[in-house]
């Protein structure tokens, strides 16, 4: 047998990741390799010393303290539960370093509770691909300009849409949106007085529409927003007139005047065999009724 604990413990000391037993006490009783390389703190620092004696240190992400009254580990002893947390240990030369935990607990022969092994292993890899995976869908996904969607994502909803019309409970609608006379504007003022516009205008529909509606950049001066579980073709047309109206009260003051711009809108609700192409098409169409009726309005169809 004790050739046995010594394979164990040869196992157990060469894991890549951090292993440490705790007795009922929380008084830690074995401290492997892999937590001295995690952690930097020497296997002799530690053993004896109970985890509540704040050597770790742990903390949640918004910095609250886990080892006196949100302990897992003293959780585990409790109640007998395995859990898994993401942690910020106390690093022996002073950082903070995320860490995936997990704690199960350690019976004796009678099947009562003795004590607890931590597994642990240094999360700042994953933690990083993951704010590198959230960047690549932001960039993915947004108009790098004016921060609201960009067309490739504009596209992958309406194919979504359009594929989903039979399952969905409300209509949606689809408001095709230019700015007015913006090449004019663009070569009076320059391009970038002209970014500054487009960026206004976009804040201005985000803000005004609904968190689950989707308004993007469709491509120069023109934007296309989703609107969902809209009732009735009248119900869009208000949505549009309040969002051409907000865009008209909206202003860009530079150091000698105030800017302001309109918007025409194209406004019309998904149909049963639409595409992607059709209703954007439509939405198209309305839209320069609007501009040949002379800008600044509303078209609905």
């Amino acid at each position: 047998m004790p050739e046995d604990k010594n394979f164990y413990k040869d196992l157990i000391d060469n894991l890549y990741d951090g292993v440490y037993f705790v007795d009922r006490d929380r008084v830690i009783t074995y401290w492997n390799k892999g937590a001295e390389r995690i952690t930097g703190y020497a296997t002799h620092r530690v053993l004896g010393h109970s985890c509540r004696d704040n050597l770790l240190n742990h903390v949640t992400a918004e910095g609250i303290p886990l080892c006196n009254d949100q302990c897992p580990l003293a959780a585990c002893l409790e109640d007998g539960q395995v859990r898994e947390a993401e942690v910020f240990l106390h690093h022996a030369e002073g950082h903070r370093l995320p860490v995936l935990a997990r704690i199960s607990p350690l019976h004796d022969a009678a099947g009562n509770i003795q004590g607890a092994v931590e597994t642990f292993s240094d999360n700042s890899r994953a933690m990083a691909f993951r704010r590198q995976l959230g960047e690549l869908r932001r960039t993915t996904h947004t108009d790098m300009l004016t921060g609201i969607a960009n067309r490739p994502c504009l596209e992958g909803r309406l194919r979504a849409v359009t594929a989903e019309f039979e399952q969905r409970q409300g209509s949606v609608g689809l408001l095709f949106i230019d700015i007015d006379h913006f090449k004019q504007f663009n070569d009076t003022y320059g391009h970038d007085v002209g970014d500054k516009i487009l960026r206004m205008v976009a804040a201005t529909l985000r803000h005004n529409l609904r968190a689950s509606d989707l308004v993007g950049r469709w491509g120069g001066e023109e934007f296309l927003a989703l609107i969902y579980e809209v009732s009735s073709l009248e119900d869009l047309r208000a949505i549009s007139e309040k969002q051409r109206t907000l865009v008209a009260f909206s202003s860009l003051d530079l150091e000698d005047q105030s800017l302001t711009v309109t918007i025409s809108v194209g406004a019309t609700l998904l149909l049963p065999h639409d595409t992607p192409e059709s209703i954007v098409h439509r939405a198209d169409t309305l839209m320069y009724q609007c501009k040949r009726a002379g800008r600044n309005r509303v078209c609905t169809g």
